[in-house]
């Protein structure tokens, strides 16, 4: 036997925490990231109509406030692993913190749309870095026995965060007396909505002082010692201390550090696989999932719902989002990834067909004709829900175990710039297609809801089983 693989199987095979409710604190520490990242993405779906009144502003200027935070999500994303591996994982999520905190108070007293826009930025960067951070973190501390079920966490955490915004919004929408301009703790309720999110992210920020340092950053910078007690805390006392840490320095040696120049090749400048990921990213987007969560109370009140019931059925989605995560969790690995994919691909053409059908009709009295507006309203549910428990979690899961070793990390990255790219461009264009033809709109979204099941049929394998080894 080696002694690499003595240490494997002294090491991380042995791995089972003796203080399991504080293994799983840390990931859930961790994980307020993601919920940051939900709750900061959502939140902005409670003050889109008052900005466009409080700022005089047109649907295209108001999609650019609304998409320009996903700028600094692409910014955060793509320099956040640089920074964790310079000063350290905990370090990057208190910055993250911070960060969130500035933005929060920013947004919550601009000045003019400039100023609002740029607060937007800062909450995009921290939104950026904690996509990223946090579930690396998690993957480095989890002993090997929990790691699939503690990294689960991120996922969980980004949909409860969307849905408590919802929550919040909706609450402080009644406090107002159902005006988004309303007076509250003087000033505009929807400024108060963006402003409470301070309160989680100052919590983030302390909780970051509370949990360890990652032990592979920990090795990378020479503290085998601190590496050896976190390691102990973690992954228990039953374990062979000094070949866990051969192991991951082992680990970290042999590690090829793909570069963008390792992706190119092919006939259409990158690898096929690379492109295939790209095509999951975008198709996720372009079926039209975070119109639901930016503009779902702008959506419904343009066809002639209360403004306090357009908050209650966004929080409601939220919900639902939540029960399509959990089912995605449970069966993601029973029935397999590209079967999930393509459940949820036809789910969601029904449901996006309801949507485009219902809002073909024309408004009365400035609604929607009863039947047409609860055919909406329930397919709005039904296409949120098979996102949900399909593409909203099979796409990172896709990503993360589908391309060879030697170009993972460099890929894996092209395909979040490509989803945040895609992501964008969805933000950005849908008030100006809303204004044009909203049920024309959801035609779109729902042809590439449709175009994705041939897409998955021909160019994606299943991944379910397999080891990361067997990807190339």
């Amino acid at each position: 036997m080696t002694s690499t693989e003595q240490a494997s199987k002294s090491g991380a095979q042995a791995a089972h925490p003796d203080h399991l409710g504080h293994v799983i604190f840390i990931a859930a520490a961790a994980a307020m990231g993601g919920f940051l990242f939900g709750y900061d993405s959502s939140v902005i779906n409670g003050a889109v109509e008052a900005i466009r009144g409080r700022y005089d502003i047109g649907s295209a200027a108001l999609a650019q406030v609304i998409a320009i935070a996903l700028i600094g999500c692409a910014i955060g994303a793509a320099t956040a692993g640089r920074i964790a591996d310079r000063i350290g994982r905990i370090r990057c999520m208190q910055i993250s913190a911070v960060l969130f905190t500035i933005s929060a108070v920013g947004s919550a007293l601009p000045f003019a749309l400039y100023d609002l826009a740029f607060w937007r930025i800062v909450g995009g960067f921290a939104i950026g870095m904690a996509s990223v951070i946090g579930p690396a973190y998690i993957a480095e501390v989890a002993p090997p026995a929990y790691r699939g079920r503690l990294g689960s966490f991120q996922q969980a955490a980004i949909v409860i965060g969307i849905a408590v915004s919802q929550l919040v919004n909706w609450g402080l929408l009644n406090a107002a007396g159902g005006d988004q301009r309303g007076k509250l703790m003087g000033l505009e309720a929807w400024q108060v909505m963006l402003g409470v999110m301070v309160i989680p992210a100052v919590l983030y920020g302390l909780l970051s002082f509370a949990i360890p340092e990652s032990p592979r950053f920990l090795i990378s910078v020479g503290k085998h010692e601190r590496a050896r007690e976190i390691l102990e805390e973690v992954e228990g006392d039953r374990i062979d201390l000094d070949a866990r840490v051969a192991e991951i320095e082992n680990a970290m040696k042999s590690e090829h550090k793909s570069t963008f120049k390792d992706l190119l090749g092919g006939s259409f400048f990158f690898k096929p696989i690379v492109w295939v990921g790209i095509g999951l990213s975008v198709f996720q987007q372009f079926v039209g999932i975070n119109v639901a969560f930016y503009y779902s109370s702008t959506l419904w009140q343009s066809v002639g719902v209360d403004p306090t019931d357009s908050f209650l059925y966004s929080f409601t989605t939220s919900i639902i989002n939540i029960v399509g995560t959990v089912i995605a969790m449970i069966f993601v690995d029973r029935v397999g990834r590209r079967p999930l994919a393509l459940i949820g691909s036809v789910g969601m053409v029904i449901g996006l067909a309801l949507e485009a059908w219902a809002f073909s009709f024309d408004l009365v009295d400035g609604k929607l004709p009863a039947a047409q507006g609860w055919t909406a309203l329930i397919a709005a549910h039904v296409f949120v829900l098979f996102f949900a428990l399909s593409w909203g979690v099979v796409v990172w899961v896709f990503l993360g175990e589908m391309f060879p070793n030697r170009i993972r990390a460099a890929a894996l990255g092209v395909a979040a710039s490509a989803q945040w790219i895609a992501n964008w461009a969805i933000t950005a264009s849908f008030p100006s297609l809303a204004d044009w033809n909203l049920s024309a709109t959801y035609v779109i979204y729902m042809v590439f809801a449709a175009l994705s099941i041939p897409f998955v049929l021909k160019y994606v394998k299943e991944t379910k089983g397999k080891s990361l080894e067997e990807m190339g």
